[in-house]
Parts: C-alpha cells; structure tokens; sequence
C-alpha cells in the first residue's frame, strides 16, 4: 500500500476514533470503510493503521484518508451506537459524530 493522503476538512487533516463503551457491534463501520474499522473477537469495532494494525487501545486514532472519507462520515453517521468520532488533528474538535459542533 502506498501513501496515502490525508482527508480534511478546509486542508486540515482528519483521524478518526471510536468509544467501545458506546460500540453495539454491528459492524456497519466495518462494511462502509474496512480499510479503516474491523470487529475483532470480542465482537466491538476498532480502528487500524494505514498497514492493517488493529488499534485496541482506549481512544486510539488512525487517520482518515481521503478516498475513504465519504465512508468513514457514513460510517459516524448511521452507527446506532454513535461512537464513531472524526476530528480534526490540529485543535482535536470534533466534526463529524456524536459531539460533532
């Protein structure tokens, strides 16, 4: 996998992460963008890296390349859990989810 670049909003850049106490498992995350979110055995959803490394740690982040940003929005929009969080890197304020201003 190359380098990828990555989505934001007005130039900035944009990680996303997600709240698995909030997290119902029903893996809609993972069909709109796997390339970013995976259920893992315990059956709640995690980020991973630009190299496919699940990221089990509390509030752990990836960012959002630009390809999959219209999937990864999707994604925070229609989770029933709304425990999918996009911010932006510089300021970490939300814009896209459940604490989106």
């Amino acid at each position: 996998m190359g380098v990828q670049q990555e989505a934001g909003v007005g130039g900035e850049a944009l990680e996303v992460w997600i709240d698995q106490d909030l997290c119902t498992g029903d893996g809609i995350c993972a069909q709109y963008a796997p390339e970013v979110f995976e259920l893992d055995i315990d059956g709640l959803a995690y980020v991973k890296t630009p190299d496919d490394e699940l990221l089990q740690g509390k509030g752990a982040t990836t960012p959002v390349p630009l390809p999959l940003l219209t999937d990864v929005v999707d994604s925070a929009r229609e989770c029933p859990g709304d425990c999918i969080h996009v911010r932006r890197v510089s300021d970490r304020v939300e814009v896209y989810g459940p604490d989106a201003e």
